[in-house]
């Protein structure tokens, strides 16, 4: 039976579709007409401006031959004709014998100068025929010009039909309805999938089941980040729990112990202390509740700065500029409406991960680059790098290589996170260029 009733659906559709496409026939054959008239009025002006040209440039020529001042003289903004000129043409202005039409210029009764314009006319046919023929074809292009608007109206004909044939449904019958609840009541966030089978339900089914895979990949997502969250903070907990009992039993008494317990405490509660701040910047972003607070700014400046900051407080890299740094300053091609305390985190998140994995000694090179509408800035390390996969996941919440855990390098795996966070904030992009053993190159792009 529901066979039976999406044919019919079908049938009706064609019916409908084909009734339309008549009356949307007529109508592209009156727009066209429409257009063919306009076509057909420009054209006689186009002609009548040819002639018109034709017959300036053939009296300009013949006035060389008449006295002083040709047929007439402008005097300031007025046209004055030369006194007692007369023309006269003949002898017959029948088309049959326009070649021997000529034109007799006299003065005061004295023939000053014949002319063949009849001839010097004809002369001009072969431009004129070929005019001719463009404009014939243009205007019998009436019949693409119908096909081409009934092409162009065949989406929306299809629309009209299809929201006809919608608006005439039935969708408060009572079967369709309990068909409808209790595919909605099988699904769940851990299996995605309304079904009913009826064709008149496929694009609510459609807009259920989209809705339905977004909650499970909110669930999902929320359920990784709290296990990660978890993992993260046991270990620092740990410590500090091992650290407390030890001095419980043996720092009362032992100053060694006791500088070495306060030493890991501090240590585990400024890593504590990171971490909860990352994990709070990261959900108020995820709820709207961090602010872009935008100014104009100049993206190599700021580069400078946080490059004098890490020549200063970290002897163990080797910071250099790829750029001139006065010059780029005042460039204003490296401008761009930015929040400036956010672009500076990122900037420091990207470099301090290139310290993390790099060699003592080695080079941390900063860069800027523009290109059009966007400008960015880059940071160049030369230290372990990392393999195609690792660089698919670095930015994913909590992820570390097997490389970073291999050099021992501490991090909760949050911090490119944040990174990606601002840069997405203000529209822009991340590039990621890495290989093993030889190091990492992240560039940043912000629309300007």
């Amino acid at each position: 039976m529901r066979s039976n009733k999406s044919k019919t659906t079908q049938d009706q559709f064609e019916n409908k579709q084909r009734a339309s496409a008549r009356r949307f026939s007529s109508i592209a054959w009156h727009v066209s007409w429409g257009f063919w008239w306009r076509r057909a009025l420009r054209w006689l002006a186009v002609d009548a401006l040819m002639v018109l040209v034709l017959l300036i440039a053939l009296l300009s020529s013949y006035a060389r031959d008449l006295p002083e001042g040709g047929f007439g003289s402008w005097t300031g903004l007025s046209w004055r004709p030369v006194s007692g000129l007369e023309v006269e043409i003949g002898p017959d202005a029948d088309p049959i014998h326009l070649p021997e039409l000529e034109m007799t210029v006299s003065q005061y009764g004295d023939k000053v100068g014949t002319f063949p314009i009849g001839r010097d006319i004809t002369a001009a046919w072969p431009a004129f025929l070929m005019l001719g023929l463009i404009e014939v074809g243009s205007l019998f292009d009436v019949f693409g010009d119908t096909r081409r608007v009934r092409r162009n109206l065949q989406p929306l004909n299809d629309l009209a039909v299809r929201a006809e044939i919608l608006g005439n449904m039935d969708l408060t019958n009572a079967n369709k309805i309990e068909s409808l609840e209790q595919a909605i009541e099988r699904a769940s966030v851990d299996s995605p999938q309304v079904v009913t089978g009826d064709k008149d339900l496929a694009s609510i089914e459609v807009a259920l089941n989209t809705l339905l895979r977004q909650m499970q990949e909110a669930k999902i997502q929320q359920m990784r980040f709290v296990s990660d969250a978890s993992h993260e903070l046991r270990t620092p907990i740990a410590v500090v729990q091992g650290y407390v009992n030890m001095l419980d039993r043996w720092g009362k008494n032992d100053p060694e112990v006791l500088d070495e317990s306060i030493a890991a405490l501090k240590a585990e509660g400024e890593h504590m202390r990171e971490l909860v701040e990352q994990l709070l910047f990261l959900a108020r972003g995820d709820s709207g509740r961090n602010t872009i607070t935008r100014s104009r700014a100049n993206l190599a400046g700021i580069v400078a700065e946080v490059w004098e900051e890490y020549t200063m407080i970290d002897a163990t890299h080797v910071y250099t500029l790829a750029f001139d740094e006065t010059a780029c300053a005042a460039d204003p091609r490296f401008e761009a409406e930015i929040d400036v305390a956010m672009i500076k985190q990122s900037m420091r998140i990207i470099i301090q991960n290139a310290a993390k994995y790099s060699n003592e000694g080695s080079e941390i090179s900063l860069g800027v680059e523009c290109d059009g509408a966007t400008v960015g800035y880059s940071v160049r390390d030369t230290g372990v790098g990392m393999s195609a996969e690792d660089a698919h996941h670095v930015f994913e919440r909590f992820w570390r290589a097997d490389a970073a855990r291999e050099t021992g390098a501490s991090g909760s795996g949050l911090g490119l996170s944040i990174a990606k966070w601002i840069v997405d904030a203000h529209g822009g992009s991340i590039e990621l260029v890495s290989r093993e053993g030889v190091g990492t190159r992240f560039v940043v792009w912000i629309p300007r």
